[in-house]
Order: structure tokens, then sequence, then C-alpha cells
């Protein structure tokens, strides 16, 4: 992989993730402020400034290296996340589950947004590369944070949210489990097991949702 290309992707791909990190952030806050915990407001996480989220190593060089040493085959990275007080809440149980979906939803509603964007510029016979490989850049990114981040096992907001839906006793053993689950995701991820039997499928599925939502897509994106 030459100089030039790593320059082109990051170029195509910086606004696209900076985005997807910075709203993906901020839902959390927004929807944990809104059902009572302002502990990230307080902090000012409640916001749209993508310097307040990022992670020097998390965001920007472990990505980076990946991409490089592998040739673009494996990326991985992680933001800051968001601090929450499930006891400040007014509801823990229920509220809990709504925070934590708010991430990956904002991801789906970006992933859309693109989506649109790509079938106007497209519409206005707009030829020029760059910005087409932004649109298709932005759905890729989004599909594929809302889809990793709703895998049920905490901390991922997927297995939050699999908390929240438990019994109390067996909400209790998974919530045990997120202090390894890190690192439990990893090595799935490493296995290929999350790739081949959560990201492809719910990536197809969303997909096809969204080329339901917008006919279009489906001349842009095959």
């Amino acid at each position: 992989m030459t100089l030039a290309q790593i320059i082109q992707t990051i170029a195509v791909y910086a606004i696209p993730v900076l985005f997807a990190i910075t709203v993906h952030e901020a839902a959390h806050g927004y929807v944990a402020r809104y059902l009572g915990d302002d502990t990230a407001a307080m902090l000012g996480r409640v916001t749209l400034n993508p310097l307040r989220h990022i992670d020097p190593v998390g965001t920007l060089l472990m990505p980076l290296l990946l991409y490089v040493f592998t040739s673009g085959a494996f990326v991985f990275g992680y933001a800051r996340p968001v601090p929450v007080r499930i006891d400040r809440l007014r509801n823990p149980h229920r509220d809990s589950m709504w925070v934590a979906l708010a991430g990956p939803l904002s991801n789906l509603a970006q992933a859309f947004l693109w989506g649109l964007l790509l079938v106007v510029l497209r519409a206005m016979g707009v030829t020029e590369m760059f910005f087409l490989a932004m649109c298709v850049a932005g759905l890729l990114v989004n599909v594929v944070m809302c889809v990793f981040n709703l895998f049920p096992l905490p901390p991922l907001d997927g297995g939050r949210v699999l908390v929240g839906l438990l019994p109390p006793r067996q909400a209790l053993a998974l919530a045990r489990v997120e202090p390894w689950g890190f690192f439990i995701v990893m090595a799935l991820v490493l296995t290929g097991v999350v790739s081949a039997l959560w990201m492809r499928p719910l990536m197809s599925l969303v997909f096809n949702f969204l080329r339901l939502v917008l006919p279009p897509l489906k001349q842009v994106l095959g």
C-alpha cells in the first residue's frame, strides 16, 4: 500500500468517522440527560465537538496503525466513553437501555443521511469521485458502528441493552462479564466469529433496509 493510497483513504474517511463517533457518543449523553442523569452534560460531553470524544490512541493511532500494517484488512478503534450514572436515571432498569441504544440508533440515522446525500448528489449529476466516495464511506462506517455496537456483550451497547432486558439474576450475571467483555469481544473478532455470525448478516439486513427506504440506493450501491 502506497503513501498516496493511505492519504487518500484518510481524506475520504476522516469526516464520516469523526461525525460517526461524535454523534454516537453525544447521543448517549443527550439521552442520559433527558432521562435524568446530567453527568455527561456537566463534564461537557453532550456536544458535537469531536475533540471532547476523541481518544488519541483508540480513535487515531490504533486505527491508523492497524490499517497500515494490515493493508486495510482490519481496522479497530474506540472513542472516550460517555460517563453515565445509571442510578441517577429516573427508571434505571428501563432508561439504561435507551441510553445504550441511542448511540447505535444515531449511527443508523447518519447512515440514512449519508445515503440520502449520495442519492441527491447522483441525481444532481455530480461526478466528483471524492464526494461520492465520502458518502459511501459514511454509509459503511455508520452501518459498521451501528451493528458492531449492538453485539450483545458488555461493555458494548448491545450488551447493556440485553442486561436491561434479562430477568434480574441473569442480568446480574451478564453485567459481571463487563470487566473482561472487551477482551472477549476482541478474541471473537480476531477469530472471525463476530464477522461471520454477527457483522455480515446484520450489515446485510441494515443495507437492505436502507435500500428499501431509499430505493435509488439499489442503483447506486447495487
